[in-house]
């Protein structure tokens, strides 16, 4: 029985071209696809904050001295799941065939999430919507991440991390104001209003996108200019154009020395007729030695934990979550005890560190021109002295509310630095191993597949373990010091400085891995 013609063009199989195809698979549509997809889950991840504690007793019943507790069980329950389910969703959305269908499955997931949230006033059905919510933020961030990756060639791909990183940074800035303020006015439901709005739009947007790979079907001008039809059909295998050439001079060689006839190749390195039926390039069988090392034989997860360029970038991603995280913890406990904020008062004072990362494109691009080393090791260095004199506010003063503001505004653009680089480096590090490995003769690649977003589930799980630990960390040691945790704080961004340094980019003193 025939599908109908709608459902074909819903899920892109139709024999016609989708209506705007080359809009639809534009690197700007899917990088604004991807950045909202992330701004929507921080931002239903953050409109409840200041209203579960609220719900918790009116709805749930729980007892005033027990909210506290509840509050921290959810937030470790989403993080949980967030570390669980990320390097699943990174190797289920290597071997699927698409990235578009695991993002609307995610979004499904985080529509349920909140129609829990909303609806259930039993604590168990709060538990399993918080674990639905972890599941969905690993696959926004795994496969949106991996998407991104598979589109953007590599020398631009910075620029469309610190996109990303804008709109985490937003949603992380906008939803507990909003949620705070409507949850006063309008009362629980019109919080999930808002919501259910957005994941509406979200949900056009991501129906919408038209994947590279798929609108090269019928329109192979729809790849961007950087990148040709063989290149974007290579994806796979890094998709990058030093990757494409580097893999048909091998090719050349081995048919050189087994005679190749003169219609081989031809002019510009382009395969003939009968080897471009073959959508991806495949060493020749002749070459390929059997592979004695283990990390070649290990899943792709865990053979790139032998990178010491992927390490420092991991490590670079659970100081800047621990760095960022560690102030929900303590700033607004501190103001209050030191100026005598209202929780108003207190959620204002996170602007000054949300703002700068508006300047994330900014620093994507440098990081595009001169690599990622310098930009990342630089914004963890000078975030140092920041951080150590946060222990300088102590009084009741203008002076001392004036010299927050200006610390907080430094960290904060400081940090901000760190994000595209480290974030378009998981992308680096796939590619350029795999060209090696290809290259070498050890294997053929990380297979069909590829390995971009089970690279980027290890950057989530990082992600996700300082997003645990910041705030444990930061609350545990003011509890003691303020001035203790300042220099903790300090000390963490400054030593970050150094592996990064070292191995952001490719290990410095040489040989990259």
């Amino acid at each position: 029985m025939a599908k109908p013609a709608w459902l074909l063009s819903l899920t892109q199989h139709g024999s016609k071209p989708p209506y705007l195809l080359t809009y639809r698979s534009s690197d700007g549509f899917i990088i604004g696809t991807v950045a909202l997809a992330v701004f929507t889950d921080m931002f239903l991840y953050g409109v409840i904050v200041p209203v579960i504690p609220f719900a918790l007793q009116q709805r749930s019943h729980v007892a005033p001295d027990r909210v506290q507790y509840w509050v921290s069980v959810l937030i470790a329950i989403y993080g949980a799941a967030l570390l669980a389910f990320s390097p699943v969703c990174g190797w289920l959305a290597d071997h699927t065939a698409s990235r578009r269908s695991p993002l609307l499955i995610g979004l499904l997931e985080l529509l349920g999430s909140t129609v829990l949230l909303n609806v259930g006033y039993n604590i168990s059905v709060i538990i399993v919507a918080r674990i639905l919510q972890g599941i969905s933020a690993a696959v926004v961030w795994v496969v949106g991440l991996a998407l991104l990756a598979g589109t953007v060639p590599q020398e631009r791909l910075a620029e469309a991390m610190g996109y990303v990183s804008l709109g985490m940074s937003l949603g992380t800035l906008v939803a507990p104001l909003l949620g705070g303020v409507v949850f006063d006015r309008a009362g629980y439901d019109a919080v999930f209003g808002m919501a259910y709005t957005l994941v509406g739009f979200d949900i056009i947007l991501r129906l919408l996108l038209v994947e590279k790979k798929v609108a090269v079907r019928w329109e192979p001008n729809a790849i961007a200019p950087s990148r040709t039809p063989t290149e974007d059909a290579n994806t796979s295998m890094g998709g990058m154009k030093q990757f494409i050439e580097s893999s048909l001079e091998q090719l050349d060689k081995e048919k050189s020395s087994l005679a190749p006839t003169p219609t081989d190749v031809e002019e510009g390195g382009l395969i003939n007729d009968q080897d471009t039926a073959s959508t991806s390039y495949q060493p020749p069988t002749t070459t390929m030695i059997p592979p004695s090392r283990l990390r070649d034989r290990l899943p792709p997860l865990l053979s790139l934990l032998y990178s010491r360029r992927l390490l420092s970038a991991l490590l670079g991603s659970i100081v800047q979550a621990a760095l960022l995280t560690s102030f929900d913890s303590v700033l607004t406990i501190r103001v209050a005890a030191v100026f005598h904020f209202s929780s108003t008062g207190a959620a204002l004072l996170f602007l000054p560190i949300i703002l700068p990362s508006f300047l994330g494109p900014l620093w994507g691009k440098l990081s595009d021109r001169m690599g990622g080393r310098y930009p990342a090791s630089l914004g963890f260095l000078l975030a140092t002295a920041p951080l150590v004199c946060l222990r300088f506010v102590n009084e009741n003063t203008l002076k001392d509310k004036v010299t927050l503001c200006a610390l907080l505004a430094l960290i904060g653009l400081m940090l901000s630095m760190t994000f595209p680089p480290i974030m378009a480096e998981i992308s680096g590090v796939v590619a350029d191993k795999e060209k090696k490995m290809v290259e070498t003769g050890r294997t053929e690649g990380y297979g069909k597949g590829g390995a971009y977003a089970q690279a980027y589930a290890l950057f989530n799980v990082a992600f996700a373990a300082g997003c645990m630990v910041g705030p444990l960390l930061a609350g545990f040691v003011a509890e003691k010091s303020w001035g203790t945790m300042s220099w903790v704080l300090g000390l963490l961004s400054g030593i970050t400085s150094f592996p990064t340094f070292l191995g952001l980019g490719g290990w410095v003193f040489g040989k990259r891995d």
